[in-house]
Parts: C-alpha cells; structure tokens; sequence
C-alpha cells in the first residue's frame, strides 16, 4: 500500500489548477502565521481551549500544513497531504468558525463557508489521487 501513494496518475489541466491554487492558498496561513510571529499566540489559542503543549501543536499543524501544501504542489503523496489539510481546516471550523455561523462575509463574518469550500476542493482533489487497483502494477511485473 505505501507504494500506492508514489504513484502519479495522469493529470488534468482543470484538476491541476484546482490542486495547485488550494495549495498556494492554503500554504500563505503557515508563511504569514511564521513570518508575523503568530506561532505562539496560535499556541496560546491552543491551550486555552484544552490542548496540551499549544505552542508544540501550533508548531506541527504550522510545518504540517506547510509540507502539505509543498507535497501538492509537486504532485506527491498528494492524498495523505489532502487528508492532512482536510483535518486541519476541520479541526479550524470545530475550534473557531462554526459559533460564528455560515458566512465569511455578507450574512456574517468568520465564518465556516470559505473552510468548507476549501475542504469540497480539498476532497474532489483527494478523489482523483486515492490510489486504486488497477493504477498499481503487482511487484516484478514490467
């Protein structure tokens, strides 16, 4: 199974440009969070909702989120980097947006419609690269 993942089918332009551009959008959170010095108050999010070790947690769904984006971009390991994002931006509407309601902007503000979004981009993407029986080759077969 771990083969499977290495495995890259052919693409479409169209589905190319979904899978990229989720990826450039979603990999500018963890530059800025990094660059304007947001890790630790992310962290202090974190913990005061219950987590332990908020500023580590704020570090790895930071890096993680950073090394999925990369991972979608050059069309590798492009499933479990989907799943990565998926839980991420799940995790985002538990924690924050989903009090705040459906609208980002016009009905409302913060709210959980642009992550859903993402998230439907996120899993038609994931469709195309879930790896399946006959895109893998048996071993010793050319």
């Amino acid at each position: 199974m771990p083969g499977k993942w290495f495995h890259t089918r052919q693409s479409d332009l169209s589905l190319d440009i979904v899978r990229i551009a989720i990826a450039l959008i979603l990999l500018v959170h963890p530059i800025f969070r990094i660059f304007e010095g947001e890790v630790h108050g992310f962290g202090e999010f974190l913990s005061s909702v219950g987590f332990p070790f908020g500023v580590a947690l704020a570090w790895f769904v930071t890096l993680l989120s950073m090394v999925c984006s990369v991972a979608m971009i050059i069309r590798r390991l492009v499933a479990p980097a989907c799943i990565g994002h998926i839980l991420i931006l799940v995790v985002g509407i538990v924690l924050d947006h989903a009090h705040d309601g459906w609208f980002v902007v016009g009905g409302g503000r913060n709210g959980m419609e642009y992550s859903v979004t993402l998230i439907s981009c996120l899993f038609a993407v994931l469709w195309a690269y879930w790896p399946r029986r006959q895109d893998v080759k048996p071993a010793g077969k050319i």
